[in-house]
């Protein structure tokens, strides 16, 4: 019987759904005692099928999540009768999750808080020389803010992968590249030039078994910190550059 060669991935990238959703009102402003269900609804589970299409492992926590955005979203579609008092405020079915989602954001920002707290402590004792992480500055917008979260990243192979023309037909074959091949061949398009884009290594490819393998080789290279990525225009691209590496001494 032939192995099981299937790639599970899991990643951390939010603690959690109400942080998947916080991270979503920050990023298109919206106002978090009135939250467009409807919106908010579709990205969230948008989410969740782009990590789902890339084969990574969903807490059983953001399905629950989305079922219940899903069954807010239904409620407020339905139809319901005013109450008899006219003076009487009428249910909204967002409010247990606006008191969720204030409550957990408290908590949040009485964590940052205590960063410098540790920050402190930390320089309180002398923990070893540690190689520093920060990715070498090689771009005007190469800032923390414009350094991309998985979200970037998955949304910016969904949409590539749509670009490919998917077959009628799925044949099980073997991969025509391997993750170190195409690792390899990223390295080579940096060392020609400082930055290349996601699209840009992927011109007249045509399989999506070789985007998704080139996807891949893009994760395993930030997990060694051999490349630095940053996002410039929108969530459908991001741009590599080739970290400098330091000789231990």
């Amino acid at each position: 019987m032939k192995p099981d060669t299937t790639f599970r991935i899991t990643l951390d990238e939010f603690e959690g759904p109400l942080d998947l959703l916080l991270f979503f009102i920050k990023r298109d402003e919206l106002d978090i005692y009135n939250i467009p269900i409807s919106k908010i609804t579709t990205d969230f589970i948008s989410y969740i099928d782009a990590m789902q299409s890339l084969n990574l492992e969903v807490a059983a926590e953001f399905i629950y999540m989305a079922s219940l955005l899903m069954s807010i979203k239904v409620k407020m579609l339905l139809p319901r009768e005013m109450p008899d008092d006219s003076d009487a405020d009428e249910f909204d079915p967002r409010t247990e999750l606006v008191e969720r989602l204030l409550e957990y954001k408290q908590i949040k920002e009485g964590t940052a808080e205590l960063g410098p707290l540790e920050a402190r402590r930390a320089a309180m004792f002398s923990r070893g020389c540690f190689e520093d992480a920060d990715p070498e500055v090689v771009d005007e917008l190469d800032e923390p803010l414009n350094r991309p979260t998985l979200y970037n990243l998955i949304m910016a192979y969904k949409s590539a992968l749509d670009r490919v023309p998917q077959a009628r037909v799925q044949n099980v074959e073997d991969a025509p590249v391997t993750v170190d091949e195409q690792c390899a061949y990223i390295l080579s398009c940096l060392s020609k030039q400082v930055q290349v884009s996601f699209r840009s290594i992927l011109d007249g490819v045509a399989s999506r078994l070789v985007l998704v393998v080139t996807f891949l080789a893009v994760l395993d290279l930030c997990r060694r910190h051999r490349i630095s990525v940053i996002t410039k225009e929108g969530y459908d691209d991001f741009w590599m550059s080739k970290k400098e590496t330091v000789s231990s001494t």
